[in-house]
């Protein structure tokens, strides 16, 4: 499984941080900042990328609070986390304001990517 991130967001990185700690070898952290093969791999553009956590599990490709599931069934000591948040009305809830607080944290990156990349 691959797990696409936003290492240029602070929040991102701190978290992905965490459960790189407990070193899952069936996972590889991919940093999209400016990553053209993760854009390739995942056939998504850089904004794409940019808005949400991106998991690649086979050949399927799964974005958001879902990718978020997938990350936490495969970590043992975030297994709570999956059993709590995949049940029908709390992951409702979970996917909505993931993509609230996704939406924000994008606005407040995307300046550091574009100033990262694009400096003069």
């Amino acid at each position: 499984m691959k797990v696409y991130f936003n290492n240029s967001c602070n929040i991102c990185r701190a978290e992905i941080n965490l459960y790189k700690k407990q070193n899952i070898k069936n996972i590889d952290w991919i940093d999209i900042t400016g990553n053209k093969l993760a854009e390739t791999e995942t056939q998504k553009n850089s904004k794409t990328l940019l808005r949400r956590l991106h998991v690649k599990d086979g050949e399927k490709i799964i974005d958001g609070a879902e990718a978020f599931l997938l990350v936490w069934k495969k970590i043992q000591k975030y297994t709570f986390l999956y059993t709590f948040f995949k049940l029908p009305i709390i992951f409702t809830l979970f996917s909505f304001f993931y993509e609230i607080i996704a939406f924000f944290l994008y606005l407040k990156n995307r300046n550091n990517f574009l100033n990262k990349f694009f400096t003069y």
